[in-house]
């Protein structure tokens, strides 16, 4: 698992270019940057974020997975006047390992990858929100790592490496913070040599360890602490739920639940702020309900941004990235053009002349507001499952499939709506 940043030029417009080089490639990574180059250089300008999968040149096809343009606005990009990014990366592909506490090995306390890691391939780009709010956290952690590169006094300039994201229940939160990890163990592969990403469950915290008090807390965070203590990692420190902290707080006070559970609590919070002062330690956190999250620990967190269900705008793009897998698939059949929303907005064209599909589309997109994005990208699958019932179909049928899933969710939401 290695990785490789390197500016090539200081012009106007900064771009990343992400660079998947195979898990098998031994070759040197400054030959990778002369051929990716090389290629960047054959093209003068792409449209938004764009991906090659296949090469015609032999040394791309034997080393290289893809070369994407990631993470712009889409709008043209001018390649031969941007300043280019270049960050070259295989993937881990060993899945998670446990970080236990006990000699028996049977009290798991967290969850552990190591970054880039396979498992997280794909995440970041599945994800769709508002505008910014993916860059938004991506210049964060990056201005984290930048101001303590830079011994920035944080006595002077606060700034506490935590960040909080809240909202309802399915709208990706920790997705999102696992596809974070994953885009800036990438992005700052010249810095650190690779990621950690340890996920923290906070209801097995509670729910297991009260009887031993701050104790097995403490282990916990001595593991986290040994990962921190290699300068050449990245550590991300995700914490689930973060809400349960307040819940065992509140439970301990009204004498539901052990007076130990609030040393829990404590112990947890007093851990936190230790492994915070670290320069490569970055601390996710996600809660379903904020309005109960404890006041201690959402004045620790820097950024405190809401996560919502997907607009109108998110939910199209969402099911285009759906039906254009399908349609790479062959499951959809033949192969018709969608417009991205970006297009439809922006060329001009009269209604007429828009591809029919896409009209369609934007409609079923409107009238699918409300549900959350794990819905969204469930829809195709029940679409299928439910509604066309042979291994391939064409796109318009597909699209009334679809349109006939979200109706039958609209129907079950409000039917379990009612009954609570």
């Amino acid at each position: 698992m290695e990785g490789d940043s390197m500016d090539v030029s200081n012009q106007n417009q900064s771009i990343h270019v992400e660079v998947h080089v195979k898990s098998h490639s031994t070759t040197k990574r400054s030959d990778v940057r002369t051929h990716v180059l090389a290629l960047l250089n054959r093209h003068c300008t792409v449209f938004g974020n764009h991906k090659w999968t296949d090469f015609d040149e032999d040394f791309l096809k034997k080393h290289v997975e893809s070369v994407a343009i990631v993470d712009v606005e889409e709008m043209p990009v001018d390649l031969k006047s941007s300043a280019v990014s270049l960050h070259i990366f295989t993937l881990n592909d060993d899945g998670p390992s446990t970080l236990n506490l006990e000699e028996d090995e049977e009290l798991s306390a967290a969850n552990h990858w190591l970054l880039p890691a396979a498992e997280f391939n794909g995440i970041w780009e599945s994800l769709v929100y508002e505008d910014g709010v993916k860059t938004q956290l991506l210049d964060y952690v990056s201005t984290t790592i930048y101001f303590s590169d830079k011994n920035v006094d944080s006595n002077l300039i606060a700034w506490n490496r935590v960040v909080l994201l809240h909202g309802p229940p399915g709208t990706g939160k920790t997705s999102l913070c696992k596809a974070l990890a994953q885009k800036l163990s990438i992005r700052l592969s010249n810095r650190y040599s690779y990621g950690q990403f340890v996920e923290i469950n906070s209801h097995s915290l509670f729910s297991k360890w009260f009887s031993e008090s701050g104790k097995l807390v403490t282990k916990m965070f001595q593991k986290i602490q040994q990962l921190i203590d290699d300068k050449d990692a990245l550590v991300f420190v995700l914490i689930d739920e973060v809400e349960s902290l307040t819940a065992a707080r509140n439970a301990s006070q009204a004498g539901t639940e052990p007076s130990d559970a609030i040393r829990v609590v404590n112990s947890v919070l007093t851990q936190l702020d230790q492994i915070k002062r670290h320069p490569n330690v970055v601390i996710l956190t996600t809660s379903n309900v904020t309005e109960k999250i404890d006041l201690a620990f959402v004045d620790r967190a820097d950024i405190k941004q809401y996560i919502g269900p997907p607009s109108a705008k998110g939910i199209y793009n969402i099911y285009l990235s759906c039906l254009e897998e399908l349609m790479k698939c062959q499951i959809i059949y033949p192969r018709r053009q969608l417009f991205n929303m970006f297009e439809l907005e922006t060329m001009g064209f009269a209604e007429s002349e828009v591809s029919e599909h896409s009209l369609i589309l934007r409609n079923i997109a409107l009238k699918s507001k409300g549900l959350s994005g794990r819905t969204l990208r469930k829809l195709p699958f029940l679409a299928h499952a439910l509604f066309v019932k042979t291994p391939t179909v064409t796109l318009e049928r597909f699209l009334e499939a679809i349109d006939q899933a979200v109706a039958k969710q609209k129907v079950e939401k409000a039917n379990l709506a009612n009954s609570v």
